[in-house]
């Protein structure tokens, strides 16, 4: 293994090009147009074979890219945020059509208001889509998903797209060191594409499936979906006991830190998790017995490991850098569905909804969670969900309100004048 200093950008192109895709259509969104930008230099200057074609949007983007994966060929691409969301009709159709394909997103928050940084309400609107879903917590993770995420899509078990999440912004742009795997490695762990018997002929056209169903085949159809999707949890975990044969790291469904002898554990995905684990360190020094559980894949919801990492443990503290409004957090929520009813399931889960828009989370606010935590576990009283924000940062907005309400004040027309009178005419 060779390694080098790379964007989780650039760490995506990389496991496109070791995976040597064979067609890439694409459309531009920020941040995650490096990925592209990348492999569009590499194949225009001949170090990477393939096809890349780009299209006038999203939508256009994973038609083309379902359409192709049903010939057989290996299919890449790469969108964001807003671009995911204009692209979720396919997203479902080409789930649909069992099209097995790898799509990267790098996380931002969505509109309104606008930011260009990251939190995780994109990737999960297409949570219930049919693609399969990866989460990164650094940038060796996001070369490594994608190799994953193909040997999960094209699995005859499953043969549905998977998507790989890394976070815009903490990791697109964030230079880590990175192992590049041998070539021939790769290839002994991801052979070429076996279409078996997805296949395209000009000279032999066929149907691989109808366009309009009844209830009753729609239903059967659908399920059966699901039922592949459900294969992912046996099947990703016997993928992952191989890679780390091959490449000599870990990459199974959960990422467990220190959790052993954990009392409490903090539960989340994505790059924060990092900051999470030097909070670990932390209070495991002050004597806390506090660990993590990450979940990787987050689609299929892996029920049996996750079940058995919170078996025993005190409390679970949840943390969501998501939204669901009018609900609260989308892990707390499927996390307490998950856990209703099982034998040896924590007693306390506590909810806090943090990051959104890219804010930060603190290690002071890590401390403050496991203090709320405990204060639950005395009192027998589970708080309600609560967003991590400072007194600061309330007094700073409304110093902008204030600011802008005397702006406005300043140059509206005053009454009674001609302007005045014509603006309140108009």
């Amino acid at each position: 293994m060779t390694p080098k200093l790379l964007s989780g950008n650039a760490a995506a192109a990389w496991g496109a090009r070791l995976a040597g895709v064979d067609y890439i259509p694409a459309f531009p969104i920020t941040p995650q147009t490096e990925i592209i930008e990348t492999l569009g230099s590499w194949i225009d200057s001949g170090d990477m074979p393939g096809r890349m074609v780009t299209l006038e949007s999203e939508h256009s983007m994973l038609t083309a890219a379902g359409a192709a994966a049903a010939t057989g060929v290996r299919v890449f691409s790469a969108t964001s945020s807003q671009g995911l969301l204009y692209a979720m009709e396919m997203l479902y159709t080409v789930a649909g059509w069992r099209a097995p394909f790898v799509l990267v997103n790098v996380s931002r928050g969505l509109s309104a208001p606008i930011t260009l940084e990251a939190d995780h309400n994109d990737i999960l609107a297409a949570r219930d889509s049919g693609f399969l879903q990866l989460h990164c917590a650094d940038c060796q993770e996001v070369l490594d998903s994608v190799l994953l995420a193909y040997r999960l899509a094209e699995d005859p078990a499953i043969r549905l797209p998977v998507l790989v999440n890394l976070d815009g912004f903490y990791l697109s742009f964030t230079r880590e060191p990175v192992d590049l795997p041998d070539e021939e490695a790769v290839s002994r762990f991801l052979p070429p594409f076996d279409a078996g018997e997805i296949r395209f002929s000009a000279s032999a056209p066929q149907s691989q499936a109808v366009a309009v169903l009844g209830g009753g085949p729609y239903s059967y159809f659908r399920y059966e979906t699901h039922l592949a999707a459900c294969n992912g949890v046996a099947v990703y975990e016997q993928i992952a006991a191989e890679f780390a044969s091959t490449f000599g790291r870990e990459r199974g469904a959960l990422e467990q830190y220190r959790c052993d002898d954990a009392e409490l554990v903090f539960y989340m995905v994505g790059s924060f998790a990092t900051k999470a684990r030097e909070a670990v360190d932390r209070l495991r020094d002050a004597g806390q017995k506090v660990g993590l559980v990450r979940p990787r894949l987050l689609r299929p919801f892996p029920l049996g490991p996750v079940e058995e990492a919170l078996k025993g443990k005190q409390a679970v503290i949840v943390i969501d850098q998501n939204l669901s409004m009018g609900q609260g957090g989308i892990l707390h929520t499927e996390l307490l569905a998950a856990l209703y009813g099982k034998p040896g399931a924590p007693p306390v889960v506590t909810s806090f909804i943090g990051g959104l828009g890219g804010r930060d989370i603190s290690a002071e606010e890590f401390y403050h969670m496991v203090t709320v935590t405990r204060q639950a576990i005395a009192s027998g009283t589970v708080p309600p969900p609560r967003l991590l924000y400072t007194a600061g940062e309330l007094r700073e907005i409304r110093k902008l309100q204030a600011v802008a309400m005397v702006e406005r004040q300043e140059t509206a027309p005053a009454r009674g004048t001609a302007a005045g009178k014509e603006a309140a005419h108009d």
